[in-house]
């Protein structure tokens, strides 16, 4: 059994990363990098599950662990940039309501918040101090998720907010109240049903009629190779 020190001490810098990755997703303007920092993402939050696994011997956080990583950094990641390819988009340039420099001051001012409001009544539930830490980077991942779905123009930047989202919410249920196995299966079977019509809904975005058939003739095409 490794040191319990270290394996906490590993999930504290699992923490800073999962947090770097959501800088990058609420700035990053060009599309093939934030799907690879999404996936990236969905890695160090597998890592954090299979930590947790080494510190408790629950089977369920070592299924997840391999159910983050397959759904989210290999099918999810893998469907959304066949469809970005199909899409010939590079980039989203446009936000809204916020540039990149205040959606990362925004994102600061969250963490802070949520800090100072869990502080408040978590430590009654829990002594365990990566108990805390882990709601407050989950929830925070949430609120940044949904920051980059009001902030970002094209649909298939919202989507991505989404997913950051449900990761923020799978991070915060393997410290909170940790997810039947199966209940985590459904919900990345939704997701990935979500993506599915979402992006082919956003190919007649910007398009005539004729457009958009010929686009979605073409999505059905290689979605049958």
């Amino acid at each position: 059994m490794m040191n319990l020190q270290l394996l906490n001490d590993i999930t504290k810098i699992l923490f800073v990363l999962v947090m770097a990755t959501a800088a990058l997703i609420i700035t990053v303007r060009t599309l093939s990098s934030l799907f690879n920092v999404y996936s990236i993402q969905s890695w160090f939050i597998a890592a954090v599950a299979f930590v947790l696994y080494l510190k408790n011997g629950s089977v369920v956080l070592l299924l997840l662990a391999i159910l983050t990583v397959v759904s989210k950094a290999f099918l999810v990641s893998y469907v959304m940039r066949r469809i970005q390819k199909s899409m010939h988009m590079k980039r989203d340039l446009e936000f809204r309501y916020l540039t990149p420099i205040g959606s990362i001051l925004v994102g600061t001012a969250l963490i802070f918040l949520v800090y100072w409001s869990f502080s408040r009544f978590l430590p009654v539930l829990s002594s365990d101090g990566l108990f805390l830490f882990g709601a407050v980077i989950g929830v925070s991942l949430t609120l940044m998720g949904m920051m980059v779905i009001f902030t970002r123009k094209r649909v298939i930047t919202k989507i991505l907010g989404y997913l950051t989202m449900e990761n923020g919410v799978l991070l915060f249920s393997l410290f909170i109240a940790e997810l039947p196995f199966i209940i985590e299966l459904l919900i990345i079977i939704d997701l990935v049903m979500l993506i599915v019509l979402a992006t082919v809904l956003a190919f007649g975005i910007d398009s005539s009629i004729d457009e958009f058939h010929n686009k979605l003739n073409s999505y059905v095409m290689w979605f049958k190779e």
